[in-house]
């Protein structure tokens, strides 16, 4: 199964069913008068999230969903059948957006939560409505209204309380196996993620939330190196975000340079994001002296000029990272705690929330123009075929398995 994000899709609601000029016709009842019955309403389609769900891949494939035409009236003061509503599933996390206003119509956040996107047209009236007594006999009657017609484009944002931040390799899938449940994929090479990984972590009894892992980032990233910015929009809804540095990368790399140059690259990404609470994990000790390990350690911190909350761990060793846990739970907690009792509080939080999804959705759109001007000037130059493909809006990154766990 593919891991898709993002999809474009257009929604027609049904037309309502046209209503009908009848009159009774029944033996020994004079002056029947008009009985025509109205039009069935047509059916909607609405957009609902489902826990089961894990990727809009299905939307890969069927781009175009038609609810069901309301029936005519009929005589002897029948309405017609309303059509059938059309419900398509997708992902919690999933913000549907109307293509052509760039309105979000919607943002399904919770297992079950459903939004109309498209209004099924009213059925006409039959001319049982339009008899007066100047006209006892109309012979009038109204067709059904059209549906309502939208292309809209669904995207998915992972939801997770914590997100992790970092360069290739840095460590990020093989910590969040240490605290969780997840199995994302570990190799000595870089960009062994390729798609979102989620997990849940237990700090205690009932205290529990979700980290998610994000593919690792390099320098570049925000102007199409490596993976890009693709996946970054998923640390939008994340509340923390943790910064894995390797403190003894395999390719001899200075780390205090990689990390500057991550968190560089979610500036130019979005200046909003930044703006989260970040923490930072110095991982990969294990590979230092203990004599000198603190005093590495230290120099790090002083090149970053880093004066936020740090930790020391070893992912593969399963080492600090029970401290680093204990810390994210007692901050979630506290920031929950808040929003529940300062209600100021609860607004500024989400006014930032949707400054933030804005603004990531911005940068998105920009960077897919951008990546098809690139495509379309190398085919312009030669160095593409006319029969090459680009990728669609969604991106194609092949046949890959996902890894939900939650």
């Amino acid at each position: 199964m593919r891991f898709v994000d993002e999809a474009v899709i257009t929604v027609e609601a049904g037309d309502g069913g046209n209503g009908v000029a009848s009159f009774r016709r029944e033996k020994f009842v004079p002056f029947g008068g008009p009985d025509g019955g109205d039009g069935g309403r047509g059916g909607c389609i609405y957009v609902q999230a489902d826990d089961d769900t894990g990727t809009l891949v299905d939307y890969r494939y069927t781009r175009k969903f038609r609810a069901e035409r309301g029936k005519n009236g009929r005589g002897a003061n029948c309405s017609g059948r309303g059509g059938e509503s059309v419900v398509l599933k997708v992902p919690v996390g999933t913000t549907i957006v109307d293509v052509e206003s760039g309105d979000i119509i919607g943002d399904l956040v919770a297992d079950g939560q459903q939004v109309m996107v498209a209004l099924g047209g009213d059925g006409g009236l039959g001319n049982t409505h339009f008899k007066s007594s100047t006209n006892r006999s109309p012979r009038k009657c109204t067709h059904g209204i059209k549906g309502e017609f939208r292309e809209v484009r669904l995207e998915l944002k992972v939801l997770a309380d914590v997100g992790l931040l970092g360069m290739p390799n840095a460590g990020k899938s093989t910590f969040i196996r240490a605290v969780s449940a997840a199995k994302p994929k570990v190799a000595d090479y870089p960009f062994t993620t390729m798609i979102p990984n989620l997990g849940v972590v237990d700090a205690d009894s009932h205290r529990s939330f979700v980290m998610a892992d994000i593919p690792g980032l390099i320098e570049g990233a925000s102007e199409g190196a490596g993976l890009g910015i693709r996946f970054l929009k998923h640390l939008a809804r994340t509340r923390i975000l943790l910064h894995i540095v390797d403190v003894q990368p395999i390719d001899g790399s200075d780390p205090a340079y990689n990390a500057k140059a991550i968190l560089q690259e979610l500036k130019n990404f979005s200046p909003t994001l930044t703006k989260l609470p970040v923490v930072l994990v110095l991982n990969k000790v294990d590979q230092l002296d203990n004599d000198t390990q603190d005093e590495w350690c230290n120099h790090l911190l002083e090149e970053m000029q880093w004066e936020g909350p740090v930790f020391q761990t070893s992912g593969l060793m399963s080492e600090g990272t029970k401290e680093v846990v204990y810390y994210l739970m007692d901050e979630i907690e506290q920031q929950r705690e808040r929003e529940q009792e300062d209600p100021e509080y609860a607004a500024e939080v989400k006014a930032f929330r949707e400054q933030l999804e804005a603004e990531t959705r911005e940068q998105t759109i920009a960077a897919k123009e951008a990546y098809r001007e690139m495509r379309r000037q190398q085919r312009l130059a030669g160095l593409l075929a006319d029969d090459d493909e680009d990728e669609d809006d969604e991106g194609d990154d092949g046949e890959m398995e996902v890894f939900y766990v939650r």
